[in-house]
């Protein structure tokens, strides 16, 4: 039966209620975990939610390339409410600034009124933090350059540049990782510490949701799934890319390179 009208209205699913299931069982077990050093349920859990994950993403895709179901009124919808969810990522990633900004410009006297504290010793801002720059920003051009491949319909040009973009993602997690084992201080070390891994983790969590993401448009890209006038997905995958490269630069800026 046709629609008089361009939305949407979805059907009935199962994911909902299954994704509940799932973080509530992961979040019994990461509780379960802190007092008992029992992982079975957290990772029943984890298994859950990424099986919903799968499924629910799954009928998404499903309908909007196989049934035709998004319109350019759809499609609208869900550009607003991805920029709204970026928008909610950057006051996210505000409070970690604000935090440290206000830690460093006045440290407190149980730091000894210096900043960084006494005993804290600071990455090289030269080193791999300014290589790890150089591949993000990287990366950013390499996406720009899929996405205009695509508006162009030059396909191979598309899968070329998610495959590098989605290399230096990879690259620069290993990187960041490499840099957790090498630091001479600890998430406990003072509020330089906590503010440090609590953003540079964050962001590196961003980092590899963005490179999932990524590596998906990359498969669809190979199965047809986008046209020079209908990627959506795609769009939404660059975008998030971009707020994570521009989260990126004022993390080097502030903490590692003004801040140390």
């Amino acid at each position: 039966m046709s629609n008089n009208h361009p939305f949407h209205l979805v059907d009935y699913s199962p994911w909902p209620i299954t994704s509940s299931i799932g973080v509530m069982t992961m979040m019994s077990g990461t509780c379960l975990a802190f007092s008992t050093k029992s992982y079975e349920l957290f990772l029943l859990g984890i298994m859950i939610t990424i099986m919903s994950m799968y499924q629910w993403w799954r009928d998404v895709i499903r309908e909007a390339t196989l049934q035709g179901k998004h319109t350019m009124k759809v499609t609208l919808g869900l550009k607003m409410g991805m920029i709204l969810f970026i928008i909610s990522e950057i006051m996210f990633f505000a409070s970690f600034f604000w935090t440290f900004l206000h830690s460093s410009l006045s440290p407190t006297i149980e730091i000894g009124m210096n900043w960084p504290p006494k005993g804290i010793e600071t990455f090289n801002p030269m080193q791999i933090p300014l290589l790890n720059t150089i591949i993000l920003l990287s990366s950013g051009a390499t996406v720009t350059w899929a996405h205009h491949s695509l508006i162009m319909n030059y396909k191979p040009q598309v899968t070329w540049g998610l495959m590098i973009t989605v290399t230096l993602g990879v690259i620069f997690t290993t990187l960041q990782a490499y840099e957790y084992m090498e630091a001479k201080f600890t998430i406990t070390d003072s509020v330089f510490g906590s503010c440090f891994f609590l953003a540079t983790g964050f962001h590196g969590i961003h980092v590899m949701m963005g490179t999932i993401f990524l590596l998906i448009c990359l498969n669809r890209n190979k199965k047809n799934h986008f046209s020079k006038n209908h990627h959506y997905g795609f769009e939404a995958a660059s975008w998030y890319w971009h707020f994570v490269d521009l989260v990126w630069l004022m993390l080097y800026l502030l903490i590692y390179w003004w801040g140390s």
